[in-house]
């Protein structure tokens, strides 16, 4: 009777026994979402933005206006003034960005290729911050705060040290490296204690440090440039200066071999190292995480402290750069919330990342190429740019654009 009994049971279901892993959130769908597609949705995305663009510069063409008025008694002007108005701009961006087809010179041509490289240098540095922190599941849109701290730290240590030679400059970008963590640290230490937004933390922060540096560079005292009524500091002495890479003919320094230097620690960090293996398994599932014995609050505190100091060091390159005038409040130059879309363009990947930075690059110094020798608006990039974003943050937009199956397809 007992054998019958048994018998008659119904076998165990493994899958009930197994703990359920807690289900995502809203917010971490999203990122994971977003940060993780596929590298033919980030070209598709730069392809639908150009298209865009394009768009853009036949309506800000007089020519090209002027023709549609009778394109229909006349196509082919209409159609002639619109290759001439797209082939032109996107040609002066090639020379404003990689070679300058119009001159003999090759030291010469070569230039506008040194201008992206320049320009790439500190995206490349911040947007390694940010996707590490999108690989640990955070947020980090304090890149304006953390460059500006960092900035007025390496001002302040190469004006008010004082030292000479290559030890000034070792000092200041190392300062600007510890004030971009701290300011970073600060967000994942409030996460990791009180749980507070990294978000609406990091946007905060970024105004307290815009107060703090303009009242850094207000005072003598502090940083401001002796005998001045501006709020700007000294410009940086020649020995902290970052050392020209091609010569004075060039602007191009060693803020891009740092850069260079960023993402090969980013990638060790990331892939071949214990600490970038639980930076990955939190931004996976905290609470996974946690459960196999991962410190959780301590990540969050190292990831956004080297976040910071990688952003930092962006704001390091702006202000120990070449071409420098000093610490201002305009230091970061927009390039704080460009990382976000350089770290979501290139995936959180560091080569990606690096890709993603030199493209950037190229449409800051192309662009004014273009509004310079086609008289087109150079906030056309910036549109540019911006739409990229947009296509990035709507994976399915994409897909149906262009017809891509989904994965659940797939």
């Amino acid at each position: 009777m007992t054998q019958d009994v048994r018998a008659q049971a119904p076998a165990p279901d493994p899958e009930q026994d197994e703990p359920r892993p807690p289900e995502r959130g809203a917010w971490h769908t999203t990122v994971r979402s977003i940060t993780e597609g596929s590298a033919l949705g980030a070209v598709l995305a730069v392809l639908l933005a150009v298209v865009v663009g394009s768009a853009l510069i036949l309506l800000t063409d007089e020519e090209v206006r002027g023709t549609a008025s009778y394109f229909f008694s006349r196509p082919g002007d209409f159609l002639r003034a619109a290759g001439d108005a797209v082939g032109g701009a996107y040609s002066a961006l090639f020379r404003g960005a990689i070679w300058n087809t119009r001159v003999d010179d090759p030291v010469t041509a070569i230039r506008p290729l040194t201008e992206t490289l320049k320009f790439a240098g500190p995206l490349i540095a911040a947007g390694l911050g940010v996707g590490l922190a999108f690989r640990a599941g955070l947020f980090n849109i304090g890149g304006r705060g953390q460059m500006l701290i960092a900035g007025a730290a390496a001002g302040w240590v190469a004006t008010g040290v004082g030292l000479g030679g290559p030890l000034l400059l070792v000092l200041s970008v190392v300062a600007g490296l510890v004030g971009g963590a701290l300011w970073g640290g600060v967000v994942g230490l409030l996460k990791a204690r009180t749980g507070a937004h990294e978000v609406i933390v990091t946007i905060m922060l970024n105004y307290v440090a815009v107060y703090l540096v303009f009242f850094a560079v207000s005072r003598q005292s502090l940083i401001q440039a002796p005998g001045s009524a501006q709020a700007r500091s000294s410009p940086m002495p020649e020995d902290a200066v970052l050392p020209d890479l091609l010569g004075v003919r060039f602007d191009l320094h060693a803020g891009f071999l740092l850069a260079l230097v960023a993402v090969a620690f980013v990638w060790w960090l990331v892939n071949r190292s214990a600490f970038g293996f639980r930076f990955r398994a939190v931004g996976e599932n905290a609470h996974a995480a946690r459960a196999a014995g991962i410190d959780v609050g301590r990540v969050y505190v190292t990831v956004m402290a080297i976040s910071g100091a990688l952003v930092g060091l962006a704001g390091v390159n702006q202000v120990l750069g070449t071409v420098t005038t000093g610490v201002d409040q305009g230091l970061d130059a927009g390039i704080g919330f460009d990382a976000i879309t350089v770290a979501l363009l290139g995936r959180s990947h560091p080569l990606g990342i690096l890709g993603a930075g030199l493209l950037f690059g190229a449409f800051k110094a192309g662009g004014f190429a273009m509004q310079a020798s086609e008289g087109i608006p150079v906030d056309i990039v910036l549109v540019v740019q911006s739409l990229i974003v947009l296509f990035l943050a709507a994976p399915p937009l994409v897909r149906a654009i262009f017809r891509l199956p989904t994965k659940a397809a797939a």
